[in-house]
């Protein structure tokens, strides 16, 4: 699954492909900057600081995954 650092990491039954990008939206929004990367080493502050558009291929990406 994918990982949302600074977000607690739930079971794959929690997020499903209903999950809009409004939700998706204030996930990231609850993310703790100034934190150490995870296994993708994608920082929140990139995630953050990206946009729409990271939010967006970051949301779609995830439902690829699927």
């Amino acid at each position: 699954m994918f990982q949302l650092f600074g977000v607690q990491e739930a079971d794959s039954n929690t997020y499903s492909r209903t999950t809009s990008a409004f939700e998706f939206q204030m996930a990231v929004e609850k993310l703790k900057g100034h934190k150490s990367p995870g296994t993708d080493q994608i920082p929140a502050e990139l995630i953050k600081a990206g946009g729409r558009t990271i939010r967006y291929e970051i949301h779609t990406y995830y439902f690829y995954l699927e």
